[in-house]
């Protein structure tokens, strides 16, 4: 893909991100987070925002830079799974899509299916796939998962990071006596400083550069021992997750946002570094998985 076409694809995302009007301080901080790893890798992510930001850049132009069949869905599907990043797609960003839609030329049949795959997963039940694992084992291998659906070429896949995240976070809480439901799991995220949409945007964004190392198992090691790859980025936010819920439950949920905050932000950086050590085992992972096993996996 072309340059002029890569920041097109991009631009669609970061205006989907935009589509349901609502953006809380701390996604405003999460999405700034994102663009600022992004760039690192060589888009300019921050450039493309500012021109969304201002009005300078809206559907219909960015679309028109869009040259091939092949990205017009792709830009699409990016679209959608941002959309549907917290949840079912709501009103005013199934308008947006349909918008999108029209403007790329693409037929209901394109695009209705994949829409209605994107909510389902988003929707994923939250008691779903808990198992009778130790939990220090439960959530390293739901960090390899998530790190090996970053190397799956189906745009799903990234978006399917987020309901085994929710899933992990409800079954830790559920383990020390709490019944939690959708809306305390998505803002125990956001308070840990996990941005939903923009937590997907960054993975797809990452394929849209190709990553340093691409999505290629075989340049997965040097790629997460340099902490550049989607792959570990998904790992490390899972497993650091895992242990920051594990602390807080069994804590009675005593934190305040501000601990919990840096203890997510400690545990991470502790899980960057475990990342590498788990190469073979997230490569392996991508081997085995795909949109199908994920559905089972997610109960929908």
């Amino acid at each position: 893909m072309d340059s002029q076409n890569r920041r097109a694809v991009l631009a669609v995302a970061l205006l989907a991100s935009r589509a349901d009007g609502a953006r809380d301080e701390r996604e405003r901080e999460a999405f700034q987070a994102a663009l600022e790893r992004i760039q690192a890798e060589g888009l300019d992510a921050e450039a493309l925002w500012n021109e969304v930001e201002s009005g300078e850049r809206d559907l219909a132009c960015t679309t028109r830079e869009l040259t091939t069949p092949e990205t017009r869905e792709l830009a699409y599907e990016l679209a959608t799974c941002v959309c549907a990043a917290d949840g079912a797609a709501n009103e005013k960003e199934r308008a947006f899509l349909a918008e999108l839609a029209r403007e790329l030329g693409l037929s209901s049949a394109t695009t209705e299916r994949f829409r209605k795959d994107a909510d389902a997963l988003a929707d994923a039940p939250l008691a779903a796939g808990s198992g009778q694992r130790e939990l220090d084992e439960l959530i390293l291998r739901r960090a390899i998962l998530c790190g090996g659906l970053e190397l799956l070429p189906q745009q799903l896949a990234t978006l399917a990071i987020l309901p085994l995240q929710m899933q992990l976070v409800y079954q830790i809480g559920k383990r020390h006596g709490y019944e939690l439901d959708r809306g305390h799991v998505k803002d125990f995220l956001g308070v840990a400083g996990v941005g939903m949409a923009s937590q997907v945007l960054e993975g797809l964004a990452r394929q849209l550069v190709g990553g340093l190392f691409g999505r290629v198992a075989g340049g997965l090691l040097g790629g997460l021992a340099g902490g550049a790859t989607g792959a570990g980025f998904s790992f490390a936010t899972t497993y650091a997750l895992g242990h920051a819920a594990e602390r807080y439950y069994s804590g009675g949920r005593k934190l305040s946002a501000i601990e919990l905050r840096e203890l997510f932000s400690a545990l991470l950086g502790r899980a960057r570094e475990l990342a590498p050590r788990h190469a073979t085992e997230i490569a392996a992972s991508a081997r085995t998985a795909d949109v199908g096993a994920l559905r089972r996996l997610l109960a929908i």
